[in-house]
């Protein structure tokens, strides 16, 4: 209830400013995502956030999602201060499972998935100094992207300028963080080119948690004839260290949170990580609006990890990936009533070699290899989607994907047992169809309710481990289930006052065979299916400007995710015991927000139109508490309130632009648990986060001409 006092003590303010014809801004954000085609985010009918590119250069150093992703309501990242295991990202509680990596979300970047068939995917992969905007897309319409769509998170490079452009950034921060970025950006007879290189490294707040990565982000466009549009990009990512301080205890948390994990320093825990990919868009203007996208890419993923178990171990994962889909978009009448349809086929795959062994000190021993195997994935799905205007007031949208994904693995070492054989093969076949009604009531006031159904495979790495006799076993796990889930949605958009807007959403989620972390320990997790879970929930974003100088705004949510039906574990801890039902769905805060206050010295200026002078902002965020095991044995870890302060000044210089920025996040030195591990086996289930911090940096874009 507080949460909820809070937010409606928001649209009390925007409300109270009065009514008036509502500004363009409120209302001409682009999406694609919700439709597949270009529509303004007022008129989707859909929970839809778009973060634009302002948005994230002032969110921070452009390092992690996180930053600016925050401002998206019903997503959920956990700080986990842990760059080998990437950030927990969750949608309305999908992906909270995840010990490492995105799970239960689509990731896509210009239109090129970012997620592997099977569901797994890195929030790394996305360059955020050279992203234009990102889509955030909640609800029924995400599970017609296929496989773990609880929600997909959708970046954009931007555009090339039209005249040769340079940007460098630098950026200094507490913990020995040290962000530098190198950026190009010219128009030559109709070629289009954005290059973007920036480098990262941190000494870590904890110990064995340093990081070191370098990216580098490429964009060509072109026109070949008036009819077509081409993108190429080219992106690499080379993380040459990225230390894992695991988990710590409790007591460890509160008393010495700076700590690394049992063994971590001793086993030099890390990984290792090169990526490249190709990728391709085309998009051929048919005519009579009519138009026939395609896409296709290829890249390459080698991981290496350093665990604790075994008393040191490795694994070692190669992975080449590609895939292909073409989409055609119409638009026109059937029998009278104007429609807006897309369909299209997809196609993606991945093959990887894993293998993995003893270590000492962090290096691989020199003995042959204790696993050894081929694992493929790959999905072969076709959608459809359409929207009918059936009145001024009413249109309906409906869609409707099939989706087949497959699994294979061959084990090259010979099985003493069936418990040691890693061969196996599984497939999920499903079909996933959306049907909805948005009544636009206004021209500043759309109403919509949503209902879909969706699946969820489990990954590779969710098969690769089965615990028998309480002990892990290198054997590929096809007892692990997909996941079937039923959502519910209704929605309203509303423009209420000048240079206001307020989206809210109410949701019901209910799934069967919800898969669950059955056991984590030293690096290697084990997966099982609960029987039924439930996840109620509602969220708002609000926004206006108080006067020409000063502007808020507000994301939050709630959401109470529990398990509607009780299972036993198969007694992974060497403790068998039943999770009740009504427990808690660990990892899933049951509430966040995110709200910031800006002044300006100079007039806001129009979006995507960076203003001049002073800004100076106040940030707060909040989350509640959230379980950190099935069984829900221990109170939950406390939520926390911080608040952040975020300065700028930007100059024109000649025809460029230089900005400072300076930023202390939690001001007031509050001490709490920024991520938790699921069912971590040796009760290390927390991931401290930063206490005080600060970071400074300087902006430099410049016209060459």
């Amino acid at each position: 209830m507080p949460q909820l006092l809070r937010a409606g003590l928001c649209l009390a303010a925007i409300t109270n400013l009065g009514l008036a014809p509502a500004y363009a801004q409120q209302l001409e954000d682009v999406v694609i995502s919700a439709s597949r085609a270009e529509m303004r985010s007022f008129d989707a009918p859909a929970a839809v956030q778009r973060i634009d590119r302002q948005t994230i250069e002032g969110a921070g150093p452009q390092i992690n999602l996180s930053e600016s992703l925050v401002r998206a309501p019903g997503l959920t990242i956990l700080e986990r201060q842990n760059y080998a295991q990437d950030l927990q990202i969750s949608i309305r509680g999908f992906g909270a499972r995840s010990a490492f990596g995105v799970r239960g979300i689509r990731l896509l970047i210009d239109g090129i998935p970012a997620t592997t068939p099977d569901g797994q995917g890195q929030s790394s992969s996305v360059s955020l100094t050279s992203t234009d905007r990102i889509e955030v897309l909640r609800g029924p319409l995400a599970q017609l992207y296929g496989n773990s769509s609880g929600g997909v998170i959708q970046a954009f490079t931007k555009d090339a300028s039209k005249e040769p452009t340079v940007g460098y950034q630098y950026y200094l921060g507490s913990y020995g963080m040290h962000r530098a970025d190198y950026q190009f950006s010219d128009t030559i007879d109709g070629y289009g080119l954005v290059a973007d290189y920036g480098t990262f490294s941190t000494s870590g707040y904890r110990a064995n948690s340093a990081a070191e990565r370098n990216q580098f982000n490429g964009k060509l466009s072109f026109e070949p004839n008036e009819q077509t549009k081409v993108n190429v990009v080219f992106n690499r990512f080379d993380m040459p260290l990225a230390q894992d301080p695991l988990g710590l205890s409790s007591d460890d948390s509160s008393k010495n949170p700076t700590k690394a994990g049992t063994d971590a320093a001793k086993y030099y825990v890390r990984k290792i990580v090169l990526q490249n990919q190709l990728g391709s868009s085309l998009k051929y203007d048919v005519g009579n609006d009519q138009s026939l996208s395609a896409r296709a890419y290829y890249g390459t993923r080698d991981n290496t990890q350093f665990q604790t178990a075994s008393s040191g171990s490795w694994v070692g994962l190669n992975r080449t990936y590609y895939g292909t889909g073409l989409q055609y978009n119409g638009r026109g009448q059937w029998q009278g009533t104007p429609l807006e349809w897309a369909a299209g086929y997809e196609f993606d795959k991945s093959s990887e070699r894993r293998k993995g062994g003893g270590s000492s000190s962090g290096e691989k021993k020199a003995e042959p290899p204790t696993r050894d195997e081929d694992n493929e994935a790959q999905n072969s799905d076709f959608f459809i989607q359409a929207t009918a205007h059936v009145s001024d007031q009413i249109s309906l949208v409906g869609g409707l994907r099939q989706s087949n994904v497959t699994f294979n693995s061959k084990d090259y070492i010979p099985a003493t047992n069936t418990d040691k054989d890693g061969s196996g093969t599984a497939n999920f076949i499903a079909t996933s169809p959306v049907l909805g009604v948005t009544w636009h009531a206004n021209d500043t006031l759309n109403i919509y309710a949503n209902y879909g159904q969706g699946f969820e495979s489990p990954t590779l790495a969710e098969m690769a481990y089965s615990v028998k006799n309480g002990a892990f076993a290198n054997t590929f796990n096809t007892d692990v289930k997909a996941a079937n889930s039923k959502h519910y949605e209704i929605g309203a958009k509303w423009v209420p006052a000048r240079n206001s807007r307020v989206d809210l959403a109410l949701y019901q989620i209910d799934t069967n065979d919800e898969i669950v972390v059955l056991s984590n320990d030293k690096g290697r997790n084990s997966f099982q299916n609960a029987p039924s879970t439930s996840r109620t929930g509602w969220e708002i974003a609000a926004s206006t400007q108080f006067s020409e100088h000063i502007s808020a705004s507000i994301s939050t949510s709630a959401i109470d995710a529990k398990f509607s039906q009780k299972f036993d574990t198969s007694g992974a801890l060497g403790k068998p015991l039943t999770v009740s039902s009504g427990n808690k769905i660990p990892g899933i805060p049951d509430s966040s927000t995110f709200a910031e206050i800006s002044w300006s010295s100079e007039a806001l200026a129009p979006k995507n139109k960076p203003p001049l002078g002073t800004r100076v902002a106040l940030e707060w965020r909040q989350a509640g508490k959230i379980f950190y095991d099935d069984a829900n044995t221990s109170p939950p870890v406390e939520g926390y309130n911080v608040f952040n302060l975020a300065l700028s000044q930007r100059w024109a210089w000649d025809q460029g632009l230089v900005t400072l920025y300076g930023r202390v996040n939690n001001i007031s030195d509050v001490r709490y648990v920024g991520s938790v591990i699921v069912n971590q086996r040796d009760s290390q289930f927390f991931e401290p986060a930063m206490p005080q911090n600060w970071v400074v940096g300087l902006s430099l874009s410049m016209p060459l001409r």
